[in-house]
């Protein structure tokens, strides 16, 4: 009889342990689902969206409004969330510590996944892909070779913290590097024979050099630091990581993300509205 209560008393025992194990599983989970800033969102009914301006990704159009491969991105996902969305721009060199102190609640600006990055950020997968080819002065790199961009007589202008200042700094680290909170300033330098080259995505180097055809070249077709960009959000929100991840996927597949991509970075079309 005492071996059977023992028995009784010990089976009690652990299933009071696991049932308070599973209670306070699901309660630790039900309080990461509450915390995540997708609900923030929901409740507040507008999404914060830290971006940088930087031609096509996001600009200006004649009216003032913001325009671009990533308005798009950032609107399509706010209308599927059935909340409003609104932008708040940020200078490159700032917008992580930003998205950090929570001044919005994701970055969608065109940022490329790098490994120093994601120890301060979270990366969702990628929603588009890119790389870089640079963009001379012809005047100043006339007979130039790629393995002469990389001296100390050479100059070089770059967006502060972008991908390109930092491709520029590991490809020629012999040259000087100038830097700037904006990306129009980085190829004025170029165009005032104050800097030799600069770097950037298409379409812009192929649409600068045609407007500026006497003063600006791409000396090589080459593809440089080819990259992913994906949106940032902070650390510690798995369930916000996995819904951006599952609307990348499926706008992936819908041939969303490509279409908006084509228009911005395969075509002219959307010239007329900033000129």
């Amino acid at each position: 009889m005492n071996r059977i209560v023992k028995w009784f008393t010990a089976f009690s025992l652990t299933l009071l342990l696991v049932t308070t194990s599973f209670i306070s599983v699901a309660g630790t989970q039900q309080d990461v689902a509450r915390s995540s800033v997708i609900e923030t969102i929901k409740k507040r009914g507008y999404m914060k969206v830290g971006i940088s301006l930087f031609v096509p990704w996001s600009m200006r159009d004649k009216k003032g409004e913001l325009i671009g491969f990533e308005v798009d991105v950032a609107q399509k996902l706010a209308d599927d969330m059935k909340v409003e969305v609104e932008f708040v721009p940020v200078s490159w060199d700032g917008i992580i510590p930003a998205l950090v102190s929570g001044k919005f609640d994701v970055i969608i600006s065109g940022m490329s996944i790098t490994p120093e990055r994601n120890l301060t950020v979270n990366f969702s997968d990628p929603y588009a892909f890119s790389g870089l080819k640079i963009i001379a002065n012809k005047a100043m790199t006339k007979g130039f070779t790629l393995e002469d961009f990389n001296s100390d007589s050479v100059t070089f202008s770059a967006r502060r913290g972008a991908t390109t200042a930092n491709t520029i700094q590991q490809m020629f680290p012999k040259a000087r590097l100038l830097q700037f909170d904006e990306e129009a300033a980085t190829l004025q330098e170029v165009l005032n024979g104050k800097a030799h080259a600069t770097m950037g995505s298409e379409p812009f180097p192929s649409t600068e050099v045609a407007k500026n055809p006497e003063t600006l070249t791409i000396p090589t077709d080459q593809i440089f630091s080819k990259a992913a960009e994906a949106f940032a959000l902070r650390k510690g929100d798995p369930d916000a990581l996995n819904f951006f991840n599952n609307w990348i996927a499926i706008n992936h597949r819908n041939g969303f993300l490509k279409a908006r991509h084509d228009h911005w970075f395969t075509t002219t079309d959307w010239e007329d509205q900033v000129k």
